[in-house]
């Protein structure tokens, strides 16, 4: 018997009764009575309610899983997703097995995949790491130095440890991976304000190295709705005159209106007409209505409940009171198609199939086909139409609907015509990917469409060049042997060519050049092909590849971004560098991005603020490694003497200066204009290293040269010191005023003992320098374009930095005794402290001169690159060199073979068949 249970009780086995009404399902279930509509968006992020049928019963004993191949997801009640309706058949209740819980449900596996993201492998964060380690051999080197100095001069063993361990702090920054974060922190607050979400923030950087975008066409590129465009009725195997819905709305009744009143899988739910929009399009043209009152009386049938069509108000004079629906094999995208058993009341029972037209010709007897069927298709595709084939048969009496197989309804059917529909391109599409191509970014579109139909999509959306060809790459098995085909065949413009006119701006489209993708040729290719080319044909891989627009397999060493709904594209959301979902669907967590805004603007807005980002995590990582370097240099010297900072000093540095410094250099936005060139994508890159290493060059020199100098000044004395600052003249050693120089001798020695001695000339010039340098530095690598906007746009940084030159400035003039005494300042005459300005306005000056016209100079490294005959790493670019040098490709209007099928995981073949193949094999 049944009982109720708390909904954790479940185990795979368990069965359980669906009752009427609405249910959140707790675990993954197998129907195995009745029928379920379902809705998934929860998963799929299709709002659209889907239709569940129960396990067919077989007589063999395969497991059902084999038994229904890739249709078994129509048995399957996702947990999570919500029950809308059920049906119950003959036996009056609608049952479903548990099959998996918690964890294991597809449910499970998305949240798993939100709490524990794949790392992400970004050489960013390695060379951090490389980075961090440099500097702790920096430090070593600083022990030893200090540890030789300190013990040779004998000191005790517990200070020179104290010391020497001092150097680490002081040499590794521990403030890096705080100051990396909040460069990500404040773009993803930017992006917030965009309407972008983004819930795996490491990914932000990710997006300033995107090169290669792939978009998916329906309700991404295209309008989310299609239109239905015309009518191609087909009788006696000859099409008749196209019925245009623009002109004539009404529609006369015979089997092509049957088929469109009867052919779909809608629900009447809240009142209004649900299902996929297709469906919806189709049937609301025919003016009819879905009778929601369920449970019919169809003799022969006992009670069965079946959805029931009438003549709605505004339906031409049909004679027929209404379609019953008894049964119904929903869409599948493995078969292409979706059926339906029909009834008219007091009729008899038929047939009606719709799907891919090539698929639907195929089910159908051939003398009703007509003769001219592909030409008419093509004609159709190629002016970018969504067409839907229709066919037909009629049940012999006394035939039990329900005994039938999907197999024996699909057979023999009458071909009715074809349904044309219309999807337009989105206002934004356009432009977006005009801005993308002129970046040097490609695009990629990934689409369930017919290839002619996704061709001209392109084409209307510049993604291909009027001037370029395209060339249909097709692979297919040879049947009852291993070995399988390869065709490359020119997509053929002329025969579309007389129905230009029926595009307003076909001229215009024709005059805007975009080179976009690899030469002047593009693939496209189904996805059955591209698994065959794999399996079959290893060695073209990566050729094929490189030109591929229409369905490009994320690889060869690009950096992947994919836009998509949302809706079936989760799986290539998750796998992309960085997917952005344009859904408010409970799906969309599975991918990085979301945005708010269903447009594809926000794909040059993410790679802006990732480009940003990326930039802001270099200049992040120049200062914080400067500023260690600065501070420890001047350590080091003052080691030397056996002096250092006092504890204030570093205080001052570390936090008024450099934590400061860290919180807002990286407020700086983005820059509104995408350039076709992308940031450098390491840290280890030669600009970046002749930067850095330039700047500690320039910083050494300059502290060694006050530390040197201050020494060489006719009023420097190693030991008497002037803490107190009064009037000083350049003869104050020859003073006569015995009197006040004891007392400072007094003074001095009460001061010593508070202050651990670090009062010298050296400390307070060495000190003053480093301190300003760390400022100059900031300014020098806060660059802005062609990334960032210009440094003077992040007025809280500028603000910053001239507050804390200003406070600098008053330590370096200011004589308050108290406040020197506290920082470990001494007084040194005027012409010293403008002498110490004097040094750091040229050190300024050098900096930016060397920055600007050698690290930011793009042309200058471009020149060196090609000097020094430096080719590209990534595997993309190698093999774009070596296709340019081939002559012999792409291949047009040629079949390969391969012989026999040996693939290992390198992908060696083994018979090639084409020897201009082979030449090449060692090249790639």
């Amino acid at each position: 018997g049944f009982q109720e249970l708390e909904s954790h009780h479940l185990v795979p086995g368990d069965m359980l009764i669906l009752k009427e009404g609405k249910t959140l399902l707790p675990c993954d279930a197998i129907l195995i009575s009745g029928q379920c509509t379902v809705n998934e968006s929860m998963l799929t992020g299709e709002s659209i309610p889907v239709t569940k049928t129960h396990l067919p019963q077989a007589d063999n004993f395969k497991p059902w899983r084999v038994h229904c191949a890739e249709d078994y997801k129509k048995h399957i009640l996702f947990c999570g997703t919500e029950v809308i309706q059920t049906k119950p058949d003959d036996r009056g209740v609608v049952k479903a097995v548990v099959l998996r819980t918690g964890f294991n449900t597809a449910k499970g596996d998305l949240v798993r995949s939100i709490l524990y993201p794949k790392p992400m492998n970004f050489k960013l964060y390695r060379d951090a790491l490389r980075f961090l380690m440099c500097l702790i051999a920096f430090a070593a080197i600083g022990m030893i130095y200090t540890v030789c100095v300190f013990a040779l001069n004998g000191e005790e063993a517990g200070e020179v440890v104290k010391k020497a361990l001092d150097v680490i702090t002081i040499a590794v920054p521990p403030a890096l991976p705080a100051a990396l974060t909040t460069g990500i922190i404040y773009t993803q607050r930017r992006l917030k304000k965009k309407g972008i979400f983004c819930i795996s923030p490491q990914r932000i950087n990710m997006c300033g190295q995107l090169n290669l975008i792939c978009f998916d066409k329906t309700g991404t590129l295209t309008e989310d709705g299609l239109d239905l465009w015309g009518l191609l009725p087909s009788e006696r195997n000859c099409f008749q005159d196209i019925h245009s819905f623009h002109v004539d709305h009404s529609l006369p009744w015979g089997p092509v209106f049957r088929a469109m009143v009867a052919c779909h899988s809608l629900i009447v739910w809240e009142g209004k007409i649900q299902g996929d929009p297709l469906d919806v399009k189709m049937f609301e043209a025919t003016n009819w209505v879905i009778d929601d009152s369920s449970g019919h009386q169809i003799e022969g049938q006992g009670s069965t409940y079946a959805t029931v069509v009438r003549p709605g108000p505004k339906a031409s004079s049909a004679s027929v009171e209404g379609v019953v629906i008894l049964r119904q094999f929903p869409f599948s995208s493995a078969l292409q198609r979706m059926s339906v058993i029909a009834q008219e009341i007091g009729g008899e029972q038929q047939v009606f199939t719709k799907g891919a037209p090539e698929m639907v010709a195929m089910l159908c007897r051939a003398e009703t086909v007509p003769s001219n069927f592909e030409s008419k298709l093509l004609l159709y595709t190629a002016q970018g139409f969504r067409v839907i084939g229709l066919a037909c048969k009629s049940l012999q009496a006394g035939k039990q609907s329900t005994d039938l197989t999907r197999e024996e309804v699909e057979s023999d059917l009458t071909f009715l015509g074809l349904l044309i529909m219309e999807n337009r391109l989105k206002r934004e599409t356009k432009p977006v990917l005009e801005e993308l191509s002129a970046a040097r970014i490609r695009s990629v579109m990934v689409t369930g469409d017919n290839i002619q139909t996704a061709v001209t999509v392109a084409k209307n959306a510049g993604m291909i060049s009027p001037m370029n060809r395209v060339i249909l790459v097709e692979a297919n098995k040879m049947p009852g042997s291993s070995s399988a085909s390869i065709t490359w065949k020119p997509l053929e413009e002329n025969k579309t060519e007389n129905y230009r006119s029926l595009e307003d701006d076909g001229q215009t489209e024709r005059r805007i050049k975009l080179a976009l993708g690899s030469g002047q040729y593009h693939f496209a290719m189904s996805g059955k092909s591209y698994q065959i080319v794999v399996q079959h044909f290893r060695h073209l891989l990566p050729k094929v590849r490189s030109g591929l627009f229409n369905w490009s397999r994320l690889a060869i060493r690009y950096f992947v971004g994919m836009c998509g709904d949302g809706a079936n594209d989760c799986g290539a959301l998750k796998v992309a560098h960085a997917g952005i979902s344009l859904s408010e669907q409970e799906a969309s967590v599975a991918s990085p991005f979301t945005s708010q805004t269903p447009s594809i603007a926000c794909v040059p807005e993410l790679i802006r603020e990732g480009r940003a980002a990326l930039v802001t995590s270099f200049c992040m990582f120049k200062y914080m490694a400067l500023y260690s370097i600065i501070q420890y240099l001047g350590v080091l010297l003052l080691y030397w003497q056996l002096n250092s900072f006092g504890n204030y000093q570093f205080l001052f540095q570390d936090l008024a200066i450099t934590t400061v410094i860290g919180v807002t250099m990286s407020f700086t936005g983005a820059y509104p204009k995408l350039v076709p060139y992308r940031p450098p994508s390491q840290l280890v890159s030669p600009p970046l290293l002749l930067s850095v290493v330039l700047n500690i060059v320039f910083s050494l020199s300059m502290q060694i040269f006050g530390f040197l100098v201050v020494q060489e000044q006719p009023w420097y004395s190693k030991t008497n010191i002037h803490s107190a600052c009064l009037p000083v003249n350049n003869h104050m050693e020859n003073s006569s005023s015995v009197s006040s120089l004891g007392l400072h001798g007094m003074r001095d020695e009460a001061l010593e003992q508070t202050d651990n001695g670090y009062k010298s000339y050296e400390n307070t010039t060495v000190w003053l320098l480093s301190t300003i340098n760390c400022l100059i530095v900031a300014l020098v690598f806060s660059k802005g374009k062609p990334f960032r906007q210009p440094i003077y746009t992040n007025y809280i940084f500028i603000l910053v930095l001239i507050g804390q030159l200003g406070i600098c400035l008053f330590f370096v003039f200011a004589d308050i005794d108290g406040l020197y005494s506290k920082m470990d300042l001494v007084c040194t005459p005027t012409m010293w402290r403008i002498s110490i300005v004097i040094m750091l306005g040229v050190t300024l000056a050098v900096s930016f001169l060397v920055e600007e016209a050698v690290i930011e100079n793009r042309p200058l490294w471009l020149l060196l690159k090609k000097t020094f005959r430096y080719h590209s790493k990534s595997n993309y670019k190698r093999l774009q060199r070596v296709l340019e040098q081939d002559s012999a490709w792409p291949p047009v209007n040629e079949t390969f073979f391969s012989d026999s099928v040996t693939i290992s995981v390198e992908g060696n073949m083994g018979g090639h068949s084409n020897p201009t193949f082979d030449s090449n094999e060692d090249a790639l």
